[in-house]
């Protein structure tokens, strides 16, 4: 059964001050749902939540690092007790990082993996007892991306800890089969959001030019954060499994599944037109 009316329900979405995190939390909201937010700042969190609340709905929102166990733990028993157990959990924090995999240092891969993939195992691991001991259907997106699917030069970390989510999110169908809870595999595409002009890292080797010519490549080819966050508001609605959101997310998906080879040559040649490879 599918959670198809949200007045009243509860959303926590964590990545929440900026891009597609913000952009959800206001799609849940505009449908009647109240929110519980998560960043890394609280003050980051301040506009989104003036929007949220200015839509009739309550907001909460917690600083928390999602690669904190602690902190995770911390969160979701005070979600808990601020608005009881969540309908509909969005794990979609998540950082960024360019530059060849010879060219750059080992700890950006501690961190991504720590943030992209840890987080996203800490949210299911605190937010799933208490969702799955309620009643009525609930519902949990873990955000992964299109990169995970075909990665592209470059981003081998960032691709290497999405390809890992999709992954897991799999195994962890097929463990709550039973369960109340379903979960969505998000996998968005070429989206234009922060991510892009705030890297958690570069490596030293990419250039300020390289840097514009992909952003400017994200504003004019990407689509808005709003797009996905639709996606998601429709993926609780039908109990989405895996959603391919954004431009040619679908075709590229399918390419692969025809030629690996096929995939492999399309991405070197757009890594070396935008300048990373």
């Amino acid at each position: 059964m599918a959670i198809s009316n949200f007045t009243g329900k509860i959303v926590v979405v964590t990545g929440a001050a900026s891009g597609i995190g913000r952009s959800t939390a206001l799609a849940f909201a505009r449908e009647g749902a109240h929110i519980a937010t998560a960043d890394l700042q609280l003050e980051a969190l301040e506009p989104v939540v003036k929007e949220i609340e200015a839509l009739g709905v309550s907001c909460f929102p917690y600083a928390v690092n999602v690669a904190d166990e602690a902190g995770m733990k911390a969160f979701a028993a005070a979600v808990r007790v601020r608005f009881g157990e969540p309908h509909v959990l969005i794990n979609n924090a998540g950082i960024g990082y360019l530059g060849l995999f010879l060219q750059s240092d080992l700890e950006h891969w501690r961190r991504i993996l720590d943030v992209n993939i840890m987080g996203v195992v800490h949210g299911c691991y605190f937010f799933l007892p208490m969702m799955m001991a309620a009643e009525g259907p609930r519902h949990v997106i873990n955000v992964s991306s299109s990169a995970g699917n075909f990665p592209s030069p470059s981003m081998g970390a960032y691709a290497a800890s999405k390809g890992a989510v999709s992954i897991w999110s799999e195994s962890l169908k097929m463990e709550l089969v039973d369960s109340n809870v379903h979960v969505t595999t998000m996998c968005p595409g070429v989206i234009n959001t922060p991510i892009v002009r705030n890297w958690a890292g570069v490596a030293p080797t990419v250039t300020d030019a390289t840097l514009a010519k992909m952003r400017l490549y994200y504003e004019t080819q990407g689509c808005s954060p709003d797009v996905v966050a639709a996606d998601m508001v429709k993926a609780v609605r039908k109990n989405g499994d895996i959603v391919l959101s954004g431009p040619k997310v679908g075709l590229a998906y399918h390419v692969r599944r025809i030629s690996v080879k096929l995939i492999r040559a399309i991405m070197i040649d757009f890594s070396r037109k935008a300048g990373y490879l």
